[in-house]
């Protein structure tokens, strides 16, 4: 096994989530962008189909499509969480990795890992409007349950209670690696917008309102980019984090290591002949 499993300091942390990044972009791009895509079709078609005028049924119209999309988009973002927990986890354990081989690996759990995230999205929701700290804290103690129910087959809430258990006494780290990453997403949110936002300003009020629906198109694709760019890099970094706390809480290197002893030699092929 090339990678060295020991507890990693929080630096030493996001210093693998950027090389382990880097070093299989393709593997987490095409992770995130394949399911994205949908997300940015089912935008586009509601670009298309637009209800003009300012009638109610027109705004609630327009409104259900809007939350169909937050909808949407967050059980897209479950599926490819799920499968780049897988991705990362092969790479880091030194085995081979695939996009479909990804996917492929976690359809099994596709639909509980979608039901959990909402789940967790509604209770949090709750809990911020119970004055914020609530809402932080139950995102903080359940960040690692797509990888325990992912890499442990566990049910939804048995991930759930993994991930508060690993999470005790890490919290404050996981806070700091979650606004880091907010902040970088918002970030590269706003580099590849501002052009369409400078561009749609200079332009007049007339060829603006003739031009709405490519300004709305510019945006979304500003947004799936960013989205593919940006969103693999908090799942590797909550993937890499799982593993830590398994190394500092139940010495999961040694078991690996004693698994890798254990485990029986591969038989030699014969020689071919005249080879």
């Amino acid at each position: 096994m090339t990678t060295a499993l020991r507890p990693l300091s929080t630096g030493e942390l996001l210093d693998r989530t950027f090389v382990l990044y880097r070093s299989h972009f393709a593997l987490f791009l095409g992770i995130f962008a394949l399911p994205q895509l949908v997300v940015l079709a089912f935008q586009f078609v509601g670009v298309a189909v637009r209800p003009q005028g300012n009638q109610l049924s027109n705004i609630l119209a327009m409104g259900a499509w809007v939350w169909g999309a937050i909808l949407l988009g967050m059980i897209i973002s479950a599926i490819s969480q799920a499968a780049t927990v897988v991705a990362v986890s092969q790479v880091y354990l030194d085995r081979p990795a695939g996009v479909i081989d990804s996917f492929s690996r976690v359809r099994g759990e596709l639909v509980g890992v979608v039901v959990m995230s909402l789940i967790i999205s509604v209770a949090v929701f709750f809990g911020c409007i119970a004055l914020i700290v609530p809402g932080v804290l139950l995102f903080l103690m359940w960040s690692l349950a797509v990888p325990a129910k992912v890499l442990e087959n566990k049910g939804m809430f048995e991930a759930m209670s993994r991930s508060m258990d690993l999470t005790k006494g890490s919290r404050g780290r996981i806070f700091v690696i979650w606004i880091l990453f907010i902040v970088l997403s918002i970030g590269v949110s706003w580099l590849l917008s501002w052009p369409i936002l400078l561009a749609a300003g200079a332009s007049s009020r007339g060829a603006l309102l003739r031009g709405a629906a490519q300004w709305q198109i510019a945006s979304n694709v500003a947004n799936f980019i960013a989205q593919c760019l940006v969103g693999p890099l908090a799942t590797i970094a909550f993937s890499l984090v799982y593993y830590d706390e398994r190394v500092r809480k139940e010495a999961f290197d040694l078991q690996l290591m004693m698994t890798s002893l254990d485990a029986p030699a591969l038989p030699v092929a014969p020689a071919q002949a005249g080879a």
